[in-house]
């Protein structure tokens, strides 16, 4: 039984190109393909099929992937999306995967890379790609095992998990950016990440923080 897709971007041609690499992997069928959040709202709100996964662009007009993710996570939580974007910014990743979204794509991705992303998202739920977000290894998160985190440690992360700066953080906890520097690289080494973006990731994944 094929896997299907949506795929919402207002680039034309880009579109339909992703169009046909997606059905022409084997147990993936595209549903529909949709110019921007509106009209995916509008497609789901009808009662139509809905997708086990959906491919979406951050920049589009009238709803962008920001917009639509708040709107999913609202009304439908439990839906996959997978971000694919020209927007290798990690303020964009942030808030994609805090908004719900199972993982965040280069538009330059390889195909091969690409359907592994596919069958992650939809079978397993997650897939994160370490060029993009320095984050984890993606073969083995579960796997991962790292010593408890301090009282204070877990505020950081918190917060780290938050909208909030590095400074806007120091002043929440009333310390020096310093010592703000030596929590987060203190985690990065415990949970063997390397971003702000990985410690995100892997906190929601592990059920650490809510965000």
């Amino acid at each position: 039984m094929s896997k299907t897709i949506i795929i919402v971007d207002d680039h034309v041609l880009f579109a339909k190109s992703l169009l046909g690499l997606v059905n022409s992997f084997n147990g993936f069928t595209v549903l529909e393909v949709l110019k921007n959040g509106q009209e995916l709202i509008d497609y789901l709100q009808a009662n139509k099929v809905k997708p086990e996964l959906i491919l979406l662009d951050i920049r589009m007009p009238v709803l962008n992937g920001i917009e639509t993710m708040t709107w999913l996570r609202k009304h439908l939580p439990e839906q996959k999306a997978l971000a694919l974007s020209m927007e290798d910014d990690e303020n964009f990743i942030l808030k994609m995967i805090r908004l719900g979204c199972r993982g965040y794509l280069l538009k330059d991705i390889e195909p091969k890379e690409f359907l592994k992303a596919l069958n992650a998202v939809v079978d397993t739920g997650y897939y994160f790609n370490s060029e993009v977000s320095e984050a984890l290894n993606n073969n083995n998160i579960e796997e991962i095992e790292f010593d408890p985190l301090t009282k204070r440690e877990m505020e950081f992360l918190q917060f780290a998990c938050s909208e909030m700066t590095y400074k806007e953080v120091a002043d929440k906890m009333n310390l020096s950016p310093k010592t703000i520097d030596g929590y987060r690289e203190n985690l990065f080494n415990k949970l063997k990440v390397k971003s702000r973006v990985g410690m995100v990731i892997f906190a929601i994944k592990n059920d650490i923080c809510r965000v």
